[in-house]
């Protein structure tokens, strides 16, 4: 999975997320949670003050001090009203470990924890996204195999050429015949690994056209490569024959490390113009387009 895909991955996981919390919140209220709504009772409002006074002369009696007792006469009804003991009063404290978390706490608790956990997803996506890649892929250098493997691979026994797609390069593997120093490569370096006595040389091209980016595939019946987007047409080498390209296919930089593999280095491409002279004939057979 690329770092695309799970960046919108990511967003629909948290998506699903909130809406189950929400739907969560609103499940565990009920159909029959509700505000609290009530008229003010002065009655009992009274009572409740006589019963405070009440409380407070039975301290100040426990402690010594012994005043007459007072008995709270409502003044609309001259009635006596009943002491009530006051809750707070007779309270009991607890502490934090007996309260333990309520309700409120959990779910405030909660929704602070998922929304703090998808910014962090949603953070480490988009340095996931927008990150460049350290190792490995297009843009660093890759390995293509040993040469001489690549060469008994891409030279067919009847002498035609066979070119190796290496999909991790985005290249095509060419066999290099005739005189570097006579093609449009002499100004070029690194761009051929030059052959020790007659074994051709090798070189890796691009399979982006350089007209609008189509891949262009190889054409075995013609011995070339053939846009079929817009037509442009290459020999082996990759030099242009015809159709609205600018420029011969680019070409990547290749070296060969102490195992005698091929290393092509897509992070260094290489443009050339058209070549006036070309260093392998085009078409050698029937065109597939």
């Amino acid at each position: 999975m690329d770092a695309q895909t799970t960046f919108i991955v990511g967003i629909a996981l948290v998506a699903v997320l909130l809406v189950a919390a929400v739907l969560s919140v609103a499940v565990k209220r009920g159909p029959d949670a509700g505000p609290v709504r009530g008229s003010f009772d002065r009655r009992a409002a009274r009572a409740d003050r006589a019963a405070r006074r009440a409380a407070a002369r039975g301290a100040a009696a426990a402690a010594g001090d012994q005043p007459e007792p007072a008995v709270v006469v409502h003044a609309d009804t001259q009635e006596e009203a009943v002491p009530i003991a006051d809750p707070l009063m007779e309270r009991e404290t607890i502490s934090a470990e007996e309260y333990g978390v309520n309700r409120r706490m959990f779910f405030n608790r909660a929704i602070l924890g998922f929304f703090g956990a998808s910014l962090g997803f949603f953070g480490l996506a988009s340095l996931a996204f927008l990150w460049p890649k350290l190792k490995g892929g297009f843009g660093t250098p890759v390995s293509a195999g040993n040469i001489d493997d690549l060469r008994a691979e891409v030279i067919q026994s009847d002498g035609t050429i066979k070119p190796k797609p290496i999909p991790a390069a985005q290249a095509w593997i060419v066999p290099f015949r005739g005189d570097v120093s006579k093609s449009i490569l002499a100004d070029v370096a690194d761009t051929v690994i030059v052959g020790v006595g007659a074994e051709p040389g090798i070189m890796a091209i691009w399979h982006r056209c350089p007209h609008l980016g189509c891949r262009v595939p190889e054409c075995l019946p013609s011995q070339g490569f053939e846009c079929p987007c817009h037509g442009s047409k290459y020999n082996l080498h990759g030099e242009y024959i015809e159709g609205p390209a600018p420029r011969n296919m680019d070409r990547f930089r290749v070296t060969l490390d102490a195992e005698n593999n091929l290393i092509i280095d897509t992070g260094t491409i290489i443009e050339t113009s058209r070549a006036p002279v070309k260093s392998v004939p085009y078409p050698q057979g029937p065109s597939c387009l």
